[in-house]
């Protein structure tokens, strides 16, 4: 039987995705970011919500719809709570919201820069397979060759012949998966039965977890 040591790693984009917006202010098409605020309009027991961004240059602001029209009783008591009190983990979560974003506007700008939670989640002895689980509270256009390459420090070349050598696995499994953006939920497990030093130079690189020299 194989025995695998098992980690997470949480994925959390540092930037939310910008929207291109004309700009009154500009008089042109400029990126626009999220403010962290709601602004609400109550007409009668109908309810308009609005994620407010700002234009990166001139900080003229735009409403993006979130709710329309919506009578109160239809909305998730928790949605509503959230929009009443400004919760900043919805709105940040809401800024994410690319199927939204990109029915209001032609360009939304991606950004790669992500921070990662590593922990591990299982240890046994002597093992050979390192699994990693992958997590992502909010979509990123980060690749998935980019994103191991980096932190197990190998080229993406040599994680690519890898995966083509079958010592790389993911689940889903395609043949283009290194290429794509990551995905919440992917699990990815490499074959280190051949490898040296797993404990010393793969476990910390996994775990994020370094020796301090004294």
């Amino acid at each position: 039987m194989c025995k695998t040591f098992r980690v997470r790693w949480t994925i959390i984009p540092k930037i939310a995705p910008q929207p291109w917006i004309a700009c009154g202010g500009c008089g042109g098409l400029r990126a626009f970011q999220s403010s962290g605020k709601i602004r609400l309009n109550a007409n009668g027991r109908k309810l308009d919500a609005w994620l407010i961004y700002k234009c990166l240059i001139c900080e003229r602001t735009w409403n993006r719809p979130i709710l329309e029209r919506r009578n109160v009783r239809d909305i998730d008591p928790a949605v509503l709570d959230a929009l009443q009190s400004n919760d900043p983990d919805w709105i940040r979560a809401e800024s994410f919201n690319l199927d939204a974003l990109r029915h209001k506007s032609l360009r939304v700008e991606e950004f790669a820069e992500i921070e990662i939670a590593k922990e591990m989640q299982h240890e046994t002895a002597n093992w050979t397979k390192l699994a990693i689980e992958l997590k992502l509270p909010f979509p990123t256009r980060t690749r998935l060759d980019r994103l191991l390459a980096s932190e197990l420090k190998l080229s993406r070349s040599r994680l690519q012949a890898l995966h083509d050598e079958g010592m790389v696995r993911t689940d889903p499994e395609r043949a283009d998966i290194m290429r794509r953006r990551i995905r919440n939920g992917t699990l990815v497990v490499i074959d280190l039965s051949m490898a040296a030093e797993r404990e010393q130079s793969w476990k910390p690189l996994a775990t994020g977890n370094y020796a301090v020299e004294p």
